[in-house]
Formats: C-alpha cells, sequence, structure tokens
C-alpha cells in the first residue's frame, strides 16, 4: 500500500487539489479520506484550533486519533494499493508543536509516544502546500469569510510560523518517510496540476 499525505496551512489548497485528483484516472484507483473535520458531524464537536491547557490538546489528540483509526481500517478494507490522505499525524504532531511554542503546554513529546501505541496511516510521501501568509488571507478572503485575520487562530502569524517549521525546520523528522516541500502561491487550479504530476509520479 502507497501512502500519500497532503499537508500545508488552512486555505493552502489541499482541498482543491483532492477534489481535482478524484476526477482523474489516479483518484478512480486511489482511497482517498478527508481532513479529520469532515470526519466530524457537527461543528460543535470539532475541538477548537486554540486549545486553552495541555489537558485539552492531549483530549484533541485522543478525539482525532479515533477518527484516524477509522481511516485506517476504511483504507484496509477498500482494498485499494493507492492511499491519497487530506492530512495526516503529521498535522496533528505539527498543530501541538506550533502550541507547544506559543503556550508552553509541553505535550508534542507526550504526543509522539503516544502514538507508538496507536494504529495509523505512516505516509511514504507526503506533499507539503508552502503558501505565504498574505496569501493565504486573501483566498480566505475570496472565500467569503470577512472576520479580522486577527481572529482566525490557525492564520495568526506566529502559529503559521511554527506549524510550518515543523515540517521544514524542525530537528526532528515528520512521521513522513518523506516530505516533498511544493511552492503553492500559484492559482488553485495551477497548483492541482503540480499536485496531480507528483502524485502520478509516486505511484507509477
Amino acid at each position: 500500500m502507497l501512502i500519500i499525505a497532503l499537508e500545508g496551512p488552512s486555505y493552502a489548497g489541499k482541498s482543491t487539489a483532492i477534489r481535482h485528483l478524484r476526477r482523474t484516472a489516479l483518484g478512480s484507483r486511489a482511497f482517498v479520506s478527508d481532513c479529520y473535520v469532515r470526519h466530524i458531524a457537527l461543528r460543535d464537536d470539532i475541538p477548537p484550533a486554540r486549545t486553552d491547557s495541555a489537558a485539552a490538546q492531549l483530549d484533541a489528540f485522543e478525539r482525532f486519533m479515533e477518527i484516524e483509526a477509522t481511516r485506517l481500517a476504511e483504507a484496509a478494507a477498500s482494498g485499494r494499493q493507492l492511499v491519497i490522505l487530506d492530512r495526516s499525524v503529521d498535522t496533528l504532531l505539527a498543530h501541538a508543536y506550533a502550541l507547544d511554542a506559543l503556550f508552553g503546554y509541553g505535550v508534542r513529546h507526550q504526543l509522539h509516544h503516544r502514538l507508538k501505541t496507536l494504529p495509523f496511516l505512516r505516509p511514504d510521501h507526503t506533499l507539503y502546500l508552502d503558501v505565504p501568509a498574505e496569501t493565504l488571507h486573501l483566498r480566505r478572503k475570496t472565500a467569503g469569510h470577512t472576520t479580522a485575520k486577527s481572529e482566525y487562530f490557525l492564520h495568526e502569524p506566529r502559529f503559521l510560523r511554527h506549524a510550518r517549521d515543523y515540517f521544514v525546520h524542525t530537528p526532528r523528522r515528520p512521521v513522513t518517510r518523506e516530505l516533498t516541500v511544493l511552492a503553492a502561491d500559484a492559482g488553485p487550479a495551477d497548483v492541482a496540476r503540480a499536485v496531480e504530476a507528483l502524485v502520478t509520479f509516486w505511484a507509477r
């Protein structure tokens, strides 16, 4: 089984790229799993992006790992040899890495230890869509979200910097076996085609 994950900040273009992949020959032969939050029916049940304590961050991790176990079971049951993920467990660790840096929770190492005891899909390849903060803000506005930038925690500059550092600069490697960084500040269609080309190369 070949597992490929797409990572990157909110509004980087992951979902658009995966919608594109679903319409290609790759999509017809792959098991494709949506982002964790799309597996939660009620918005109020989604753990907050900005947790208020280390305990809350650990609880959020456990909630998302329940979903990860379901993703793994569904991927295995599908019988497909190609798995495409909209975010992977590295998202959960990157989030914890950022909150550790911002608030001193100190949970990331606990999560790494906990991960060793839990079932999960370890990507063979992860494609990180790298987008400047200004472009992310513009895309969010274009999508119709008019709240002040400072109110959207996932686009706060410090959070974005630390979350990116987890993938690009952290001394401890992400869980994925191989990480590729793709500059994704072009138009969504161009980014989707670039993603398709890389996934096609890996899956050949």
